[in-house]
């Protein structure tokens, strides 16, 4: 699996932005860009969270690498093996959890 730091170095290059440009963007020295990537250096919550508004992504999405697309395929075959009891649970722990957030 490939780490974080590898990751956010990959989505650097895509973006075609340098180690100087994200440094200044998270308001730290170039070398902790260069550590990060380099796995040298744990990133904090906040910078993870300003890394994900940079390039579009969630932080989970960041962190562990899969995509949404990814996740929603996962739980969709892992729910499709649930028995109908078990899916009519997981359905009803999803509105309780939905409407915790709504309010």
């Amino acid at each position: 699996m490939e780490n974080l730091g590898r990751r956010l170095k990959k989505l650097r290059e895509q973006t075609r932005f340098t180690q100087e440009e994200i440094a200044k963007m998270l308001g730290v020295r170039r070398l902790v860009i260069t550590n990060i990537e380099n796995g040298t250096r744990k990133i904090t919550a906040e910078e993870l969270y300003f890394f994900s508004k940079i390039y579009g992504l969630s932080m989970e999405e960041l962190y562990t690498g899969e995509d949404k697309e990814k996740r929603i395929a996962k739980f969709s075959r892992t729910f499709d093996e649930l028995s109908n009891k078990s899916q009519k649970e997981v359905l009803e722990f999803i509105d309780f959890k939905r409407n915790l957030e709504n309010k």
